[in-house]
């Protein structure tokens, strides 16, 4: 590959688990989560240190992408890090193969694999610069998303532990493909209404996870944000119904604030070539979680 060119991948982001502990005095939500990363279905980030530095996107979602750039966001935020060093920053080719506000933190994964593509370009400078508090500014799915392996997340995502040895699930992944709110992320929280954080709330400790078993069970029922997200997009309701009365099924469940659901299997290709028959409308993909 050349010396000038810097290839990521973003792969979606799944909460196995996702517990709203409560709201904070600073407005946001302490939460706990078990994230793990999709293999199979991906953006994909070039960084071109040989051209004139712009950003520009295809795939079937790059239509989809409203409001401020988050990858211009994240070059703006390395440049001022970096202080008085030069950087090598360039063409951003961003290929948009996951749905936009899908739950699976697409955005902050394409966020996530640009700044380890100008890591790599920068490694000069790499250890000046504070990726991970650059990350966090850019949104709380970034951190995680950056490191891009499997984690036990905690605080509003700043805090990241890494799961060793999390088992491998074939999954389902299935987005409705509905138009969802500009602010649906802030909707589900106030559907959620949660209460305020205790002071004296305990730290919230990786759960064990000695088997297969073990980590489906706590997938079942362990997203808190579930009911007020089907509240704020009813379609959610339809597209777990579906996984779950689907012969196979080990457990469904939705990731983050939704749409985007993920149902587990044990063969997953099969099942979503099904599904996507039935419901050509919908976005699915068979994955590999861990």
């Amino acid at each position: 590959m050349s010396e000038h060119l810097f290839v990521e991948i973003a792969r979606p982001k799944v909460n196995l688990t996702l517990r709203i502990l409560g709201r904070r005095p600073d407005g946001y939500h302490e939460l706990a989560s078990l994230v793990a990363f999709a293999t199979g279905p991906a953006d994909r980030v070039v960084l071109d240190c040989s051209r004139p530095r712009d950003i520009t996107m295809t795939g079937p979602f790059a239509g989809g992408i409203a409001g401020v750039n988050l990858l211009d966001t994240a070059m703006a935020l390395v440049t001022a890090a970096a202080q008085k060093d030069a950087l090598r920053l360039g063409h951003v080719q961003l290929e948009k193969n996951l749905p936009v506000a899908a739950g699976v933190g697409a955005g902050s994964a394409d966020a996530g694999a640009l700044l380890r593509a100008l890591r790599c370009a920068n490694l000069e400078s790499a250890e000046t610069i504070n990726w991970q508090g650059i990350a966090l500014r850019l949104g709380a799915d970034v951190p995680v998303c950056f490191t891009d392996r499997a984690a036990w997340m905690t605080g509003v995502g700043e805090r990241l532990a890494p799961v060793e040895g999390l088992p491998r699930i074939d999954a389902v992944l299935v987005n409705p493909l509905v138009a969802v709110p500009a602010d649906k992320t802030a909707q589900v929280f106030r559907a959620l209404a949660a209460s305020p954080l205790p002071l004296d709330a305990d730290e919230q400790l990786p759960p064990g996870i000695s088997s297969r078993e073990k980590l489906l069970a706590l997938i079942n029922g362990g997203n808190d944000l579930e009911r007020a997200a089907c509240k704020v997009v009813p379609q959610i309701s339809g597209v777990l119904e579906a996984l779950r009365s689907t012969p196979g099924c080990r457990v469904a469940a939705m990731s983050g604030a939704g749409p985007t659901c993920f149902g587990v299997f044990d063969k997953a290709e099969d099942v979503a070539g099904q599904l996507a028959q039935v419901h050509p409308e919908w976005w699915v993909r068979a994955a590999s979680l861990g």
